[in-house]
């Protein structure tokens, strides 16, 4: 089954990882990717560099960042290939476990549609 956890972040919270974090995480990875669950994973950079394409009423508008209204923005996402949706947990609470109690991180985690 494939899920995919979307890190949500307050990007105004003014964090950067630290060196030691990005080790961390470069063994957490290196680890999954080993474990043949990780498909793909990757940080998005800022709202403010980002734009927002909206429909609404047969209307199309684009709207450039920052997007100062949202609390939390998705700051990255993980695709995973795991046998159990608590798979996908356990690793999820790995990547979370390893930043710390300074940070304010939520993964949500679902699971992708499959087509035949």
């Amino acid at each position: 089954m494939r899920f995919l956890s979307i890190v949500r972040i307050n990007e105004n919270s003014g964090l950067q990882p630290s060196e030691q974090l990005m080790s961390d995480m470069g063994k957490l990875l290196e680890e999954v990717t080993r474990a043949g669950v990780m498909l793909d994973t990757a940080g998005l950079r800022p709202t403010s560099e980002g734009v927002r394409v909206r429909l609404s009423h047969g209307k199309i508008s684009v709207v450039d960042g920052p997007f100062t209204e949202a609390k939390e923005v998705i700051g990255g996402y993980a695709l995973m290939e795991t046998k159990s949706m608590e798979e996908a947990i356990h690793w999820t609470e790995r990547f979370l476990k390893i930043h710390g109690d300074e940070w304010d991180i939520t993964c949500e985690v679902r699971q992708m549609e499959t087509h035949p």
